[in-house]
Formats: C-alpha cells, structure tokens, sequence
C-alpha cells in the first residue's frame, strides 16, 4: 500500500489530482471552523459539550466533522445529500417514470442526478430549519442567547447560509469526483470522521479504565481486520459463454464468474438505519417538554432500545437495498442475451430463481455483520467505564472509502504500467 501511495507521487497528472483533492478537502475543514452569522460565539462554546456526551448529537457531530457543535457554515455537512440519494435510488424500484430515466443511460443518469440535488436543497433548507430551534433550546444550558437576535431576518439569514454551505459542499464532492481521486461525496464524510479521531485518542488515553487503556488497540485491530475481510468477500458464480459466429468470424467463448458480494449494500443500510433511529430523539430534543425529553432519552444511540432498533433496520434495509441495486431477472436476461450461462443451470427464469437464492443466502451474514459491526462499539463502550466514543458506523464508513480509494489510485497506476499492491 504504501508503495503505491509512493509510486502515485513519481506520475504528475495523479500527483495534480491528489493535491486538488488535498485543497478541496482542506477548504472543506476550514469551513467546518467558520460560524454562520448571527450567532454568539461564547455562547457557542459554553454548549459544546453538549454534542461530546456520546448521544445522537454527538453521532451527529461526527458526521459533520465537529462543524454542527460550531454552528459553522458546514455544520450540516453532506448528509442531506447522501439522504436525497438514497431516497431516489430508493424511489426508481417504485416510480415507473425514474425507473425508466435509470435505464436511458448517461441521459437519464443525469436527469436523476438533478432530482437529487433538487431534493438535497429541500431537505437541507428543512434539517437548517430544526438545527436552529435545537440551538435556541440550548440557550439555557449557555446562559445567554445563541441567537440573539431570534427573528425572522436572522433565523433566515442562518437558514440560509446553512443550506448554501450544503449546496457548495455538494458541488466541491462532485468536483473531487471529476477531476480528483476517489468518490468526493465519500471522502468528505471521511475526513469529517477523521476529523474526530484525535478527540477519540485522547479520550482514550485519558480513560480510568486501565484495561480497557491496554485492550482497546487489539480490539481495534481485530474490528479493523474483520471489516477488510467481509467487505472483499465474495461468492464468485462461474458463466460459460458459448462460441457465437458472426460472418466468417468466430467469437465469444470462454469462461469467467459472476462475483456476487457478501455485503453488496456497503454501508448505506447503516447509515439510512442511523439517520431514522436519529429522528426521534432529535425531535425530542427539540419540543421543549418532559415527555419529548423522555422519549429523547429512551433512544439514545447509547441505550439498547437504539441499538435493537438499529440492528433490526440494519437488516431490513440491507435486504432491501440489495434487492434494488441487483436484479437476478435483469441479470439472467442479460447472461441470456450474450449467450452465456451459468453451468447446471438453464438460462432464463431458472437462472434467475438460483441467482435470487443464492443472493438471500449471502445477504443474510453479510447482514448480520452490518448491525453486529455497528451495535459492537456501543455494547463495548457500555460494559465499560471508559468515557469514549466511537460508531461502527463511522468505522464502515472509513475502512470502506479508503479501499474503495485506494482501487481507484490503483487503477490509475496500472494505466501507466504501474505495478501496485491489488492484483
């Protein structure tokens, strides 16, 4: 790995690539420090420690990179957006009209891209709406108004620049995409994680818990490595391609596989289950009442209602994400179609009733490795005394892009004859 991270340095249009990705993600950090106007700053940092108590504002928080405990102008970070995407994706199983957008190409492609920053707009405006009367709730706690001035203009003033701080992250994630290395949209909920993780490392190293001082690093490893492995797993389905004639020439022929994912959600079950399970303390937070503030405290991401709820949707979801970016019926026609088939079994619907088992049979531990990997730093964290923080989801999430980047870099060496770690 780290040749290759060496080697990418020695070719000047990678190198150009990862210093643009470098600037991107640096103005992306500065503005997670810069507050948007109308708010007190010392008020501020009085209620900042209200977002490090391991609750769903400091998953939130996290997300965010620290900007949402800032008020900063990013304080919403690309979450709205990720949101906006699942939603869509999510909708082309069942609105005939996207469905078809999805099968016209790059056209429809980026037709469907446009709804999505359509939808991220709205709700970004919505989110800004709530985060301010959630910042005004914490003025008590801050003795005196976050906001002072908690009128129309200014409540506007911050909304807005709230949401146009998510539109610009939106647009510097789609150029990390073009012109950068990696996906853009992923990297930055990277570094907003990476971000935290010095806050992570002195809290534990300040921990009482001496064992836990001593066990936390292994357990780490172990997680980490656990991680690697099912996310590269897969079951590798071997195709036959007859030999077809085409005029005088003979071509097709040969044998490869169809490599089916033991996690082919990846972690979007995991954060579509966080964003739900997040509602309702949020909105409990937010109503100023002794009920709302029970039912906040009930689904703390630190309590086990949270995690039950979370693992069940984590497994709900990851059926059902799978079912809608893979089609054995498409799948089956489409082995159909260039004369390819998978051996002992005859082309058309049966293949695609073997494809559609064999994938419910792989989703299930891949499934149940989504809600133990995100459920197993909270139980940790509980069974401990020691005050630190840290989400399996936040852990799929960085172990995730940074191999999915590391393909990407990867790939572009092998372009210039470059031999690298993956083969």
């Amino acid at each position: 790995m780290l040749s290759t991270i060496l080697s990418a340095f020695t070719v000047a249009e990678i190198r150009k690539k990862l210093a643009f990705t470098a600037l991107l993600l640096a103005l992306y950090r500065l503005g997670s420090h810069i507050p948007v106007p109308g708010v007190d700053i010392k008020a501020v940092e009085q209620v900042q420690k209200q977002f490090g108590s391991g609750g769903v504002l400091n998953l939130l928080n996290t997300f965010s990179g620290g900007g949402l405990s800032r008020i900063a102008v990013f304080a919403l970070g690309i979450m709205p957006y990720i949101t906006a995407s699942i939603i869509l994706q999510l909708l082309t199983v069942v609105v005939p009209s996207l469905e078809k957008l999805q099968k016209e190409g790059e056209v429809g492609t980026a037709r469907i891209t446009q709804y999505t920053r359509y939808l991220t707009v709205g709700l970004a405006f919505a989110q800004s709406i709530g985060y301010v009367f959630l910042f005004k709730s914490f003025s008590p706690n801050a003795g005196t108004p976050i906001i002072p001035s908690f009128d129309v203009p200014h409540v506007f003033l911050i909304v807005m620049s709230l949401t146009a701080g998510t539109i610009l992250l939106m647009w510097m994630g789609e150029l990390i995409t073009q012109r950068g290395i990696g996906n853009g949209i992923s990297l930055m909920i990277f570094a907003s994680i990476v971000a935290r993780l010095p806050h992570g490392i002195q809290a534990w190293w300040t921990s009482p818990d001496q064992v836990f001082r001593v066990m936390m690093p292994f357990i780490a490893l172990g997680v980490i490595a656990a991680i690697v492995f099912i996310q590269e797993g897969q079951r590798r389905i071997p195709v036959q391609y007859a030999k077809r004639v085409i005029g005088r020439r003979m071509s097709g022929g040969g044998q490869t596989y169809l490599p089916l994912r033991v996690n082919m959600a990846g972690v979007i079950p995991v954060i579509f289950a966080a964003s739900i399970m997040a509602f309702p303390p949020t909105v409990g937070q937010l109503i100023n009442q002794p009920w709302a503030h029970s039912v906040a405290n009930f689904f703390s991401p630190s309590k086990a209602p949270y995690i039950v709820g979370e693992s069940i949707m984590i497994i709900v979801f990851t059926y059902f994400y799978t079912a809608v970016t893979f089609n054995p019926v498409d799948q089956a026609e489409n082995l159909k179609k260039y004369g390819g088939f998978i051996p002992g079994v005859r082309p058309g619907r049966p293949t695609a009733e073997f494809l559609d088992r064999v994938l419910a049979r792989l989703t299930f531990p891949g499934a149940l490795y989504l809600a133990a990997v995100a459920a197993f730093p909270t139980i940790l964290i509980n069974s401990t005394s020691a005050n630190f923080f840290f989400g399996g989801t936040s852990l799929l999430i960085v172990i995730g892009v940074a191999l999915d980047t590391m393909k990407q870099l990867e790939a572009q060496l092998m372009m210039r004859n470059y031999e690298g770690f993956l083969k």
